[in-house]
């Protein structure tokens, strides 16, 4: 194997090793980024000469918003899920209307909406890294409350 390829496979390793031990909120953040990448990317190429650039971009946004629409657990998100249901619905639907037209300021609202999502999540990976830390006592030390009886 060459040396090319055996980087190449590292790489691919790493990647798959980096998301199957991120947290969801961390996997989350992850699709918005990449989603606004691709969409950052279909703006700067967005020239006649380069609509095919600028499709196969949007249609990798696309198919993140469809990621994330699949991860929704209606049943137990409540309104909070069906409200981001209605959200990624509506992203899907004007990227649609995007790259018909191939219109950046439709991309850069579709980013707008994308960037405010990813730093709500990034305000709930913080809590919930915040709240899985639980402060030990130290040795000793008596009357902290703390029980680890249940």
């Amino acid at each position: 194997m060459s040396l090319a390829r055996k980087s190449t496979a590292s790489v691919e390793q790493y990647k798959s090793n980096e998301i199957s031990t991120v947290s969801q909120g961390r996997l989350i953040v992850m699709l918005y980024e990449g989603a606004i990448r691709f969409l950052n990317v279909a703006i700067e190429n967005n020239t006649p000469r380069k609509y095919d650039v600028v499709n196969n971009h949007i249609l990798k946004a696309q198919e993140i918003v469809t990621e994330l629409m699949l991860a929704l657990n209606l049943e137990s998100g409540g309104e909070v899920a069906n409200n981001l249901l209605g959200i990624y619905v509506y992203i899907k639907k004007r990227l649609l209307e995007a790259n018909m037209k191939k219109d950046s300021e439709i991309l850069q609202e579709i980013i707008k909406y994308m960037e405010d999502l990813k730093i709500a999540w990034e305000e709930i990976e913080k809590k919930e890294k915040t709240a899985s830390v639980v402060p030990m006592p130290a040795p000793g030390a008596r009357g902290t409350g703390l029980s680890l009886q249940g």
